[in-house]
């Protein structure tokens, strides 16, 4: 097996968009992704991209993407690395795409310097469960993830 790791150009837009629509499948939400290929390209061309992404190729062919981007935690007062997506076509899982996708995050992660990586899982998605664990991950007992749509507006009632 010829498994290649390597950072996503802005020319990869459509492939990491496939990516992200092969991913909202799987977590049961299709009509969820509203970005497109040309707003990625746009993204990944800016002074400041908002994300990094790692493309898995098997001889050539993208096979796997984690996508990633900084953040901050003010109690180690050091930047990390948070994992939004990290998604193995079906016909490759089990062939040790993933595990070397998160062994790249981790050596990106410790070449900056980054104190730690975060995610999140769905909590009906026990095969993602099973493959963070093993890969030396863990849950956060103590914390739920929060959200707002639409800051700066009114939120919606009850």
């Amino acid at each position: 097996m010829t498994l290649e790791i390597r950072f996503a150009v802005p020319s990869d837009a459509g492939t990491i968009l496939r990516f992200i629509r092969g991913l909202a499948e799987y977590e049961h939400a299709p009509d969820a992704v509203k970005v497109t290929s040309a707003e990625i390209r746009a993204q990944m061309e800016s002074t400041d991209p908002p994300f990094e992404c790692l493309l898995a190729e098997y001889e050539g062919e993208p096979v796997g993407f984690a996508l990633f981007f900084r953040n901050y935690s003010t109690w180690t007062g050091r930047c990390g690395l948070y994992l939004e997506d990290l998604f193995v076509r079906d016909e490759y899982r089990g062939r040790g795409v993933g595990g070397a996708l998160m062994r790249r995050l981790g050596e990106v992660a410790a070449e900056r310097g980054w104190a730690r990586m975060d995610w999140a899982v769905l909590n009906w998605n026990t095969n993602a469960q099973s493959f963070y664990r093993e890969h030396g991950g863990y849950p956060l007992e103590r914390w739920t993830g929060w959200r707002l749509d639409n800051p700066g507006h009114e939120p919606a009632k009850p």
